[in-house]
């Protein structure tokens, strides 16, 4: 995905943070970098703006606050355009008529609790962003149960 975001937006720079194994042998361009590390043990390179595609649900409450917090670090000040950027799925209360993505949102739930993480309504999302000390935030559905949602210092 970074890559495609670089080659889209190529008066930006990019850094991409994953483990290790995962990026190595990935080679960078003029304004994409690869750096292997680990979000919990390392500090996240600085950036104007953070994106996490899909990486809280995978974690606990305490878990996702110290990533929180690790890339509260990395960003600058909401007036100096600092943001985190996350898209995941936040759960609604879905009316009757939507049922099949009441049943989907359950379903995802389940399987993300079965490796100890979990999707979150809109008040577990809140109490994550406050606990790991930022500001604000807003939450914007995209397309189908997934949310884009901006986290300020």
């Amino acid at each position: 995905m970074g890559k495609a975001i670089a080659d889209a937006l190529p008066h930006m720079e990019y850094t991409v943070l994953d483990l290790p194994h995962v990026v190595a042998g990935l080679q960078g361009t003029g304004n994409l970098k690869y750096v292997g590390g680990d979000m919990f043990n390392e500090k996240i390179p600085p950036a104007d703006a953070i994106l996490l595609k899909w990486i809280l649900h995978d974690w606990t409450d305490e878990e996702s606050v110290k990533i929180l917090k690790k890339c509260k670090e990395a960003i600058p000040r909401k007036e100096e355009g600092g943001k985190l950027i996350i898209i995941e799925m936040v759960i609604d209360n879905p009316t009757e008529e939507d049922e099949k993505i009441k049943e989907t949102q359950l379903l995802a739930d389940v399987a993300m609790m079965n490796i100890m993480g979990l999707e979150r309504n809109r008040e577990e999302w809140a109490k994550l962003f406050t606990d790991a000390g930022f500001s604000g935030y807003k939450i914007s559905p995209i397309l189908g149960l997934r949310s884009v949602i901006e986290v300020y210092p």
